[in-house]
């Protein structure tokens, strides 16, 4: 996405975003047109490796904010940091690390605010490049800033007036997502992007079916000790904040478990099951935890050593059989299997545009870069009125079509193809693989279909 802002056959701003939101794409735009960086993902990696260390530092200080103990600090970030499935989306181009980093320091700084130690204007910067980066921050924001409203209220400040002093914060997430659905609406033609996937979950329709599977999700992504641990501190943070003025941005933190809400409703909606989009909620569960075990300041050498003991039982950093590293591999034995259809391609090129939907191959037309290919070769949903146009007829745009088949009930090319046979016309299936079909346009052969 960061690349065809350049690399395209309409290279420009309209290339930002419409379904994926554009800050991880902008912050790359200008690294991932040097081909190494692109073709590795490093320049997103070392985004994704800061972003952890941002996020650990931010968890260790909302702790310490709430529970004045340092140790209680320190086994909050380890219970984040040392997780696998953390570590092992850090070191990839994903945009998760750098969305709990920004929610996690937006929190932080809204806590250090709430006490008149942090000007509105950081605050409010931090949560729109939250909004700007994944979806899951949209609802963390409106509870955190609904929660700040109260937390003034609460201490004495009149509502009208909390109103306004929050509305300072809150202009600049809500510009932020102004101007994201507008972009949407002039690029893809819809305030929303929707579409990109075949429902299948089988929670679709089943609002408590798919919140018992994103419950499942964070259990597998840690354990059932350091949820119980969770849940506890969670209930303490209300306890705290609805009970003692003095302690009441203790409700600021419980906004992060609102990150739920996005893999909840895409579930319901059908949304295949995907357990990485419940790791945001491992930041909500560190700070949960790590606050249980420091709220007694008698028992916090008891309680931050169970803490401990239980993250060193559950926790192997290094084990690759933690859930988010077996899901990220699910498309490795296709990548060889692949290479005959690549294969294919590359012997057979001349120059002629492929047509694919970067919403399903994407990470295919970036293992085609080893082959010489660049996105200016594929005509792809970023390419606008041409890719519309193609899609009613691809035999005046494209030489070549490649569709996924299979994966997600196959890609828009696939259900394209069933819906109207006569999209596949004057092309000739000639490779396929791993889900993968691969067409090449064939000249017309009788009057009939040169008139076509």
């Amino acid at each position: 996405m960061a690349r065809r802002i350049f690399d395209s056959i309409t290279p420009g701003w309209q290339q930002v975003g419409a379904v994926w939101l554009p800050l991880p794409h902008l912050l790359n735009a200008l690294p991932v047109q040097i081909d190494v960086l692109y073709r590795t993902g490093l320049s997103a990696i070392a985004i994704s490796i800061l972003s952890l260390a941002i996020a650990t530092a931010a968890i260790a200080s909302i702790v310490l904010s709430l529970t004045q103990s340092k140790w209680a600090a320190v086994a909050g970030a380890g219970v984040f940091a040392l997780n696998p499935n953390v570590l092992y989306l850090q070191s990839t181009p994903m945009t998760e690390p750098l969305l709990m980093a920004l929610c996690l320091a937006a929190i932080a700084m809204l806590i250090r605010w709430c006490d008149g130690t942090v000007n509105p204007s950081p605050v409010g910067v931090a949560f729109a490049a939250a909004c700007m980066t994944r979806y899951e921050a949209w609802p963390v924001t409106a509870s955190a800033l609904a929660a700040a409203v109260w937390i003034r209220w609460r201490r004495g400040t009149a509502l009208d007036r909390a109103l306004r002093e929050v509305a300072h914060i809150a202009a600049y997430p809500t510009l932020a997502i102004a101007a994201f659905v507008v972009f949407s609406r002039v690029v893809t033609g819809a305030w929303f992007a929707d579409g990109f996937f075949v429902p299948e979950n089988t929670a679709k329709g089943h609002p408590y079916d798919a919140l018992a599977e994103v419950a499942w999700g964070v259990r597998a992504l840690s354990g059932n000790g350091l949820l119980i641990w969770a849940i506890a501190g969670g209930v303490l943070l209300a306890m705290l904040a609805l009970f003692s003025k003095p302690r009441a941005t203790a409700m600021l933190p419980i906004a992060l478990a609102a990150t739920a809400a996005v893999p909840w409703l895409a579930f319901v909606d059908g949304h295949p099951y995907r357990i990485r989009y419940m790791v945001p909620l491992l930041a909500a569960q560190a700070v949960f935890a790590g606050v249980a075990a420091g709220a007694w300041k008698r028992l916090q050498p008891v309680t931050i050593v169970l803490l401990v003991l239980v993250a060193a039982f559950e926790l192997r950093p290094l084990d690759a059989s933690a859930p988010m590293v077996v899901e990220a591999q699910w498309d490795r034995p296709n990548i060889v299997a692949r290479d005959s259809v690549s294969a294919y391609l590359a012997a057979n090129y001349r120059g002629e545009t492929v047509m694919a939907s970067m919403g399903s191959l994407g990470h295919y037309m970036q293992d085609l870069s080893r082959r010489g290919f660049g996105l200016k070769d594929f005509l792809h949903e970023g390419n606008g009125d041409i890719w519309l146009n193609a899609l009613e007829n691809p035999r005046p745009f494209a030489g070549w079509l490649l569709i996924e088949e299979q994966a997600e009930g196959g890609d828009m090319l696939a259900k394209r193809a069933r819906d109207t046979p006569a999209f596949l016309a004057g092309f000739s299936r000639v490779s396929e693989a791993a889900g993968v079909a691969l067409y090449r346009r064939v000249p017309f052969t009788t009057g009939e279909d040169a008139r076509r």
